[in-house]
């Protein structure tokens, strides 16, 4: 063991690569990544890389580079190549591990300790989640790691302040050009309050030029993009802009505390996450306490500031997961170091945590196989291979604790974690049972048939028009309904929408052609959702008979 340690960071790239790059193509895309691959998608076929679109309109909402980065991997690899579509955000995800890990041995000088932390990030739930979907978070808060990691080293150096004032620049754009000021507030401005509660850094007179270098360089590279907006389309932006901002205090509206359990999104690490908050406890214990000091106010202001914002979504809680993995390797490496040593009492949590993985591991093949029965037919192999390879880990996991060999119990939990990725993923299918399931590109071949365009009556749903191949125009919008000129059209409808929509082709032959389907589950599953399914109805003029002459 003391030999891999040697080499931490090829252990930690082992590990990030294999949660990040196997299977990319796995996974069905959800709503948040059909909006961005739509995007990427126009950018390409329709040049929109500017004045960016989606369904052929306006979408203001988000900078583009994650956009554009995605768009490149798609014209090397292909539009309709999914693991291509989410390779930039798993390079990203790849990156703010790295970036973690290298702050981590910064401050500490202590590789263990950043290995265990940055294992322990690599394996939080959202942290896997937003490094292999195509969603811009990981962008914004992944480029913000680097620009935290060169402002430390601006800090901590006594040359180059001008090279580390370029990069902290560039990162700190590159983090606003992804996802507007998100990461600014959650992630940086938390990292800034934690410095001054500490009084980290001193020096600031004399670096001076190096910051105002770095916060023109951030403020150049944030606000061209937005300059070139506003010059080129400003009513729509501004249309945008005020609905966006309505939206931060009346969609989603959650209570203030709602983030307060936010150490369950770290999923696999949830018990030790918790324990690590035990500020009192812990601040005396652990290797470096100030540095630990420093990482739990950060993660504290960081829940904090967030939790001011009246809009709240879970996924919002992925840059506290930064410095929780920080907060939570200091706990870690402690137990490992002193587990020997520890009350019963301190313990406790430590048989919980490991105890609950392995039984985990031991009942998957019986739970799996109820759930999954008949499903897993053309998975017997991939099913097989991961119920052994969980049970030898329950097993060892069990073996590790009889024996009080923590360090073993942990390395077992991080393979737990790619025994999943790699061989439940190819499973993923069997969790989509829908015999009704119809994907929205096959009215293209009625279309063909029928030679007719296509339209949509109401809001569209992002999946079905990344699936469907190309821009759907709408039939309704703030001006009100716009009839086609054709004779002949096609539209599709949602479940919402049948009723206004028949009443407003009154006087048209109206004929129901089938239902599109793009649920994963069926009709009769609770998680079956309208939004995923349309009506297509082909919709006729009447001709009028001429008066008899």
């Amino acid at each position: 063991m003391k030999k891999w340690l040697d080499n931490p960071l090829f252990i930690l790239s082992s590990v990030a690569f294999l949660v990040f790059f196997t299977h990319m193509d796995a996974l069905l895309v959800n709503i948040m990544e059909a909006r961005n691959f739509i995007t990427a998608r126009e950018m390409i076929q329709d040049g929109h890389w500017l004045l960016t679109t989606i369904n052929g309109e306006a979408r203001y909402q988000k900078p583009p580079l994650p956009t554009w980065l995605t768009a490149f991997s798609a014209i090397i690899f292909g539009i309709k190549n999914l693991a291509a579509l989410r390779l930039p955000a798993a390079i990203m995800g790849f990156f703010t591990v790295l970036m973690t890990y290298a702050l981590a041995l910064e401050l500490t000088k202590n590789k263990v300790y950043a290995l265990i932390s940055g294992l322990i990030l690599t394996t939080s739930f959202y942290i896997v989640f937003a490094g292999r979907n195509g969603q811009w978070d990981i962008f914004t808060h992944g480029f913000m790691m680097g620009g935290i990691y060169t402002l430390h080293q601006l800090f901590q150096n006594t040359k180059h302040w001008y090279a580390y004032g370029a990069l902290t620049g560039l990162f700190l754009g590159a983090s606003f050009m992804s996802k507007g000021p998100v990461s600014l507030y959650a992630l940086f401005l938390p990292f800034i309050i934690a410095i001054l509660i500490q009084k980290r850094y001193s020096g600031f007179r004399q670096r001076a030029f190096p910051l105002m270098l770095a916060s023109i360089i951030a403020l150049l590279i944030s606000i061209w993009w937005h300059l070139y907006i506003n010059a080129n389309d400003a009513a729509t932006l501004a249309q945008i802009t005020k609905k966006e901002t309505a939206n931060w205090t009346s969609y989603n509206v959650k209570p203030f505390y709602y983030y307060w359990s936010f150490f369950i999104q770290s999923g696999l690490w949830t018990i030790m996450a918790l324990v690590s908050l035990f500020y009192g406890y812990l601040k005396n214990r652990v290797s470096a306490p100030k540095t630990y000091a420093l990482v739990f106010w950060w993660t504290i202001s960081a829940v904090i500031l967030l939790s001011l914002i009246p809009e709240k979504k879970p996924r919002y809680l992925l840059p506290v997961l930064i410095p929780l993995a920080l907060n939570t390797g200091f706990y870690l490496e402690y137990v490992l170091t002193k587990f020997q040593s520890l009350s019963r009492i301190e313990k406790l949590p430590i048989h919980l945590h490991f105890g609950l993985l392995g039984s985990i591991c031991l009942i998957f093949p019986l739970a799996a196989y109820q759930y999954l029965n008949e499903a897993l037919a053309d998975y017997n192999l991939w099913f097989l291979s991961l119920s052994c390879t969980l049970v030898l880990i329950g097993l060892l996991i069990f073996w590790a604790l009889i024996k009080k060999r923590i360090r073993i119990a942990f390395y077992a939990s991080i393979a737990m974690i790619l025994s999943i990725i790699t061989l439940g993923l190819p499973m993923s299918p069997a969790l989509s049972i829908n015999p009704d399931f119809t994907p929205l590109s096959q009215v293209r071949q009625w279309q063909a048939q029928e030679n007719i365009a296509l339209y949509e009556y109401g809001s569209f749903t992002p999946e079905l028009i990344w699936d469907y191949g190309q821009p759907i125009p709408q039939l309704t919008n703030e001006q009100g309904l716009s009839r086609p000129e054709h004779d002949r059209f096609g539209v599709i409808v949602s479940q919402d929408n049948i009723k206004p929509f028949k009443e407003s082709f009154t006087g048209f032959s109206i004929t129901k052609i089938r239902r599109y389907d793009m649920n994963p589950q069926g009709e009769d599953h609770r998680m079956h959702r309208p939004r995923l399914w349309r009506d297509l109805f082909l919709v006729e003029k009447i001709s009028v008979p001429a008066p008899p002459q």
